[in-house]
């Protein structure tokens, strides 16, 4: 492997671009500008031991360990003495230096000359730290090193999950001696399994943190390897890091911040004549646009419902738990109980598919929505891929769609709708090897970045960094809505977490769980459905 392929193994190009404040590209274009003349220079100073040394001596440069102890992502840019920087390239080039710059930048395809000169002081302690540990025989881990190595990551449902091979290999296409390969769990099983893996020491390298509901099992049950380094390295651009912090320590770093929408079939709606979404709904526009769409469909001789709201609890509990001021870890839910009377009186009505229906049918929202049962449905911004790739696959009918903001309980949030879903982030098994570990966390770095954050939305991912260019590649992407509704959807929400980091939060989720399930299939009114579980929490966990 070539001096420079190596060295770019330990040059933190994300941390340049931030402190230069250029994107990463800019950056990486200078690096490669600027590595082969220093490269070039520091060899010929040092083409035996006694140069190495007498270069290094005079600099006062001798220690290796900037190198030696660089992390995934490269040297720590704090690290870097930009003076001796400064030192090092006037001793390498003399007199020729500003020749040398002028002539970097203004090599076709290269960056100016201004951006050359900040990054040459950057490099040039990294690469003489590299020479002078290769002349001393050092040597860095397999990972740095580009020995070829392959890691192993969860996922689940990877036939129509594709967020995870895309990552791969596009980690692999900037990293080409390390391999991922992917293990597929059930996606409805997935905690159950994973813990059960990491028991009997059969968990794979590295595995998705689906939802905050179990993180917290993970990491207080020492299954999650502190990853802070990796996180100190990120851009501020990258949402959700803090929700996998503890006691000041990093166990995930998340490649997915998604937030709930609210879907809507144009055809439908048009057919019918009633107003789109408009991003200033309520709670009460929305239940008043589902029964109109109903009765006005039917006249039409169609079956669609004016809503489909899946058989999960956070299709209620989630936007009661964001739009109230009620806390989940209180045990005190009483403000739930409107959103279940609201989502009962749609079932009642005939507006939406009854819970009995969806859970004996086994109704998917892919299917309600995608062939056309529903004119509308609030879900994730996930499904904006899933309906992508099924209506090219044939899966989902060709309709005109688009997302709005998920309604409100009153006009008080609509500049700034609040909404919620979890992060979705990586962690890494603790019980890996240092030269696993340290691959995993170089994939761990990549997931955080805007190089990763493109590949999403590429596909139609809402990935944790949500910039300007990210967002160019994700309404450039043939079949998203353009619309500037669907926009402000993806640019404007207050995203509040779906679960609390907690010890109590995977019982108190539970115990809401069966609550969710005996209010939606009648067996109880919300409010005995909420009494009951409360009486439950108080009992069972918060004592």
């Amino acid at each position: 492997m070539s001096d420079i392929t190596q060295l770019l193994a330990v040059i933190p190009v994300d941390q340049i671009a931030e402190r230069l404040g250029v994107d990463e590209a800019t950056a990486r274009d200078g690096v490669a500008a600027a590595l082969p003349a220093l490269l070039g220079g520091l060899e010929a100073n040092v083409q035996d031991s006694a140069g190495a040394a007498s270069l290094l001596s005079a600099l006062g440069t001798k220690d290796t360990s900037l190198v030696a102890n660089a992390g995934p992502r490269g040297v720590r840019l704090a690290d870097v003495d930009e003076a001796d920087g400064e030192k090092i390239v006037r001793n390498i080039f003399g007199t020729r230096t500003d020749d040398v710059v002028t002539a970097l930048g203004g090599a076709p395809g290269r960056q100016e000359s201004g951006l050359v000169q900040r990054i040459l002081p950057i490099l040039a302690p990294i690469v003489l730290a590299f020479l002078a540990r290769r002349l001393t025989g050092g040597s860095g881990d397999s990972a740095a090193a580009g020995e070829p190595i392959t890691i192993t990551l969860a996922g689940w449902s990877l036939d129509t999950t594709p967020e995870f091979q895309v990552l791969a290999d596009a980690f692999h296409e900037a990293n080409p001696d390390i391999t991922v390969e992917l293990k597929e769990y059930d996606a409805t099983e997935y905690d159950t399994q994973m813990i059960a893996d990491l028991a009997a020491g059969t968990a794979p390298d590295m595995y998705v943190q689906k939802n905050l509901k179990n993180f917290f099992t993970y990491q207080d049950g020492d299954q999650l390897l502190d990853v802070s380094d990796v996180a100190e390295g990120l851009s501020d651009d990258v949402n959700g890091v803090d929700a996998y912090e503890v006691d000041g320590k990093t166990y995930a770093i998340p490649y997915r911040q998604d937030a709930w929408y609210l879907y809507y079939d144009k055809d439908l709606f048009d057919a019918v004549g009633v107003a789109y979404p408009d991003g200033t709904w309520t709670w009460d526009d929305y239940a008043a646009a589902a029964e109109e769409l109903t009765t006005a469909l039917a006249a039409t001789g169609s079956s669609a419902k004016g809503t489909y709201q899946h058989s999960w609890q956070s299709t209620v509990q989630g936007f009661a738990n964001a739009q109230s001021d009620g806390d989940l870890l209180s045990g005190d839910w009483e403000y739930m109980v409107p959103f279940y009377d609201r989502v009962i009186a749609l079932q009642d009505a005939g507006a939406q598919a009854d819970y009995g229906s969806i859970t004996t049918n086994s109704l998917t929202y892919q299917s309600q929505f995608g062939t056309q049962q529903a004119a509308m449905m609030p879900m994730g911004s996930w499904y904006v891929a899933t309906l992508l790739a099924q209506q090219k696959s044939g899966d989902a009918n060709t309709f005109s769609w688009g997302f709005a903001p998920i309604p409100q309980v009153d006009s008080s949030t609509v500049d700034n709708p609040v909404t919620f879903a979890d992060p979705t982030g990586i962690g890494i098994n603790p019980a890996v090897d240092d030269d696993v570990a340290a691959a995993a966390k170089s994939f761990l770095a990549f997931i955080g970045s805007e190089d990763a954050a493109n590949a999403l939305a590429g596909i139609g991912i809402t990935p944790a960094i949500t910039n300007d260019a990210v967002q160019a590649t994700y309404f450039g992407l043939e079949g998203v809505p353009t619309d500037d509704v669907s926009k402000t959807a993806f640019t404007t929400h207050d995203v509040r977490p779906e679960n609390p980091v907690d010890a109590n939060t995977a019982a108190l989720q539970n115990i809401l769980s069966d609550a969710h399930s005996a209010i939606m299939s009648g067996s109880v009114t919300p409010e005995q459905g909420i009494q009951q579980a409360m009486d439950r929490a108080k009992s069972e966990v918060l004592g």
